[in-house]
């Protein structure tokens, strides 16, 4: 009854805000580029949950303040089909057509990289929270995001899997056509190589997305005997490959990434996920804190616990809000949509230090935050739990 209440008081505010003519101009648009169908659609789930959570709070409090003008936010949700071209598409429209001041997602950078291209081209603030591969905010001075880059979590992939595992030989499955997975897969065979000689990673075999069937693809990689296998891949092809693992007699140790860290991956991989890693953003159980409280909200309003896509979507938008109330009034004196998604990027730029629910983070001169990353554990409940904090070094 509650729920229904609170959405009743939005929806009268929005229609009051939106059908008068003197508060119109007090509306503040938000578009999220999202896949929210097919086999990655629990990614576009989360992030809308974390979303609509913020939206509500905020609307019910009145709206945004930004120096002395208060907005009721508006949030536009697209559905990207977890694809490249519309995802381009999604982002053209929502600039366009729906105007809206800036865009969160795409999500994976698959979506992400190709996508920041039209948001940087038609001048419009663009944050992906999950993107984690370096071409979507390269060069683009309208894109940023509010994960770690590859290139750091390449690195912790390698440093805790060699302390924990002592590999001798690894193997690397990945996604041919996925710039995250192709991209990450080859900054791991890389840097271990150069580490410990050519020759170490004895199974480097890609496939292509739709792929389902992964048994030739196994039986290759397990005739090498390989001490370890590295699976940078999304959460849904983890769960496919794991299982064709162990039916083919694997029994030791799997590391994953951050595309692993989604609600639904146990619900898919079962048993097959226990006792294996994944490197990521940050872990809900045993959260404090700021993520503590941003944890049981969610908890309490979803029935379930928020996974990377949700806690990085709070973070994206918060990010966004305190870049506004960064530039105050200078924004609410802008006099046309486009002078204000420039004054939003100015700030969003300028900012150094934040404290997110995904942990404190800083940012470079390209947009890009600095913060930690944790390795977690997957157990017997499907449960994320806390292994260790790995951060940037000095």
């Amino acid at each position: 009854m509650q729920a229904i209440l609170m959405k009743m008081v939005i929806s009268f505010l929005l229609i009051l805000t939106l059908n008068s003519p003197v508060l119109a101009q007090d509306v503040l648009t938000i578009g999220f580029n999202l896949p929210m169908s097919g086999e990655n659609k629990q990614t576009g789930i989360s992030a809308r949950d974390a979303a609509e959570m913020i939206k509500e709070r905020i609307n019910l409090q009145g709206g945004l303040t930004i120096g002395s003008k208060s907005y009721i936010l508006k949030f536009i949700y697209e559905d990207n089909d977890f694809d490249p071209k519309k995802a381009q598409s999604v982002t053209q429209k929502l600039v366009e057509t729906d105007k809206a001041l800036a865009i969160v997602g795409p999500m994976a950078s698959r979506q992400a990289v190709p996508a920041g291209a039209i948001a940087n081209k038609l001048q419009t603030p663009m944050i992906s929270p999950w993107s984690t591969n370096p071409k979507t905010t390269l060069n683009r001075p309208w894109v940023f995001r509010a994960a770690f880059l590859d290139p750091f979590q390449s690195d912790v992939a390698i440093k805790f899997s060699e302390k924990l595992f002592k590999p001798q030989k690894v193997a690397v499955i990945f996604v041919k056509d996925d710039d995250y997975s192709k991209d990450l897969a080859e900054l791991f065979k890389l840097k271990w190589e150069h580490k410990y000689g050519t020759g170490t990673v004895v199974g480097f075999e890609g496939f292509l997305t739709g792929n389902n069937d992964f048994t030739p693809l196994v039986k290759k990689i397990l005739k090498d005997k390989p001490d370890l296998i590295f699976l940078p891949c999304h959460y849904y092809q983890t769960a496919n490959i794991m299982k064709t693992l162990h039916t083919l007699g694997w029994e030791g140790p799997i590391m994953g990434t951050d595309s692993w860290g989604s609600a639904d991956l146990f619900k898919l991989c079962g048993r097959d996920c226990v006792g294996h890693f994944f490197s990521t953003h940050y872990t809900a159980l045993g959260a404090k804190g700021l993520t503590q409280n941003f944890v049981q909200q969610f908890q309490r309003k979803y029935n379930y616990l928020p996974d990377d896509p949700a806690a990085l979507t709070y973070d994206s938008i918060n990010l966004i809000f305190q870049a506004l109330k960064n530039s105050g009034d200078l924004f609410n004196q802008a006099d046309s949509i486009t002078k204000k998604r420039a004054i939003l990027r100015f700030a969003l730029s300028k900012i150094q230090q934040f404290n997110g629910v995904t942990g404190k983070m800083s940012f470079n001169y390209q947009g890009d935050p600095i913060k930690c990353a944790v390795v977690v554990k997957i157990n017997e409940k499907g449960e994320f739990v806390f292994s260790e904090s790995v951060c940037p070094e000095e």
